[in-house]
């Protein structure tokens, strides 16, 4: 397995402008590919990831996050308000392996990542917009179904959130209040579940792959906020890269 991997590919994605909107996007947009199996630092399918520690089953490591920008004025619920800037969030992630199968195809981790969020666009040093925190649970299986190549990855979990990172997002300060829109102050805690899935393969000089993510903000602590219009979706997308370097 070479230890670097590098191209460039297109992928198609309809995400909702914030969780918990009703309103979405189409995106079509290139992006690098790019693998580094390196001891400390690894790039995949997973993330960034700067390990910090590594045991049989346990690791702590970096990791990285992000959010797509909002225009307001084409949002119905947030008509009227700032923009939302495109995002950036970065922290710590404990990892521990619960169970894996004799010839490791297959690996079930309880992860928490916790990470700090930090705009950028609205000002040249970017805004910290707090904790977000999500324990979950990791299905990794390789082969699946018997099909060589194909790999499966399947997480579920929790979100939580810091009083200032809902506030980001949900909350409405009197200035921007309308008799459809009351002002409303978002607190810190629980902010639903979500569960992941993603498919992909290797062909060569060609990587495909594509994700369905399932969202639920009911029992949330700011599923009241007018800024809420869907407590449930589903989001999906696609992506083909083209691999025309790697290491020996």
């Amino acid at each position: 397995m070479p230890k670097w991997e590098a191209g460039i590919g297109v992928s198609t994605l309809r995400i909702p402008d914030y969780r918990g909107s009703d309103e979405a996007q189409t995106y079509v947009l290139p992006f690098p590919y790019f693998i580094y199996r390196g001891d400390k630092l690894k790039v995949d399918r997973d993330g960034v990831r700067g390990e910090l520690f590594n045991t049989d089953r346990a690791r702590l490591e970096i990791s990285l996050g992000a959010t797509v920008p909002v225009n307001s004025s084409k949002n119905a619920a947030r008509t009227g308000m700032p923009n939302l800037d495109a995002s950036i969030e970065i922290g710590p992630s404990f990892e521990y392996t619960l169970a894996r199968s004799d010839d490791r195809r297959m690996k079930l981790d309880f992860r928490l990542p916790v990470r700090t969020g930090f705009t950028f666009g609205s000002s040249p040093f970017g805004r910290n917009i707090g904790l977000v925190a999500t324990p979950g649970l990791n299905l990794d299986v390789k082969d699946v179904m018997g099909m060589p190549g194909w790999n499966l990855g399947v997480v579920g979990g929790l979100l939580y959130g810091s009083a200032r990172n809902h506030a980001y997002y949900y909350g409405v300060e009197q200035q921007y209040a309308s008799a459809n829109r009351p002002a409303y102050t978002a607190r810190g805690g629980y902010g639903g579940t979500q569960l992941i899935m993603a498919l992909s393969k290797r062909f060569d000089s060609v990587w495909v792959g594509a994700f369905a993510r399932a969202d639920a903000l009911s029992g949330a602590v700011f599923e009241d906020s007018p800024l809420v219009r869907s407590k449930s979706y589903v989001t999906a997308g696609v992506g083909v890269a083209w691999i025309f370097k790697e290491s020996r």
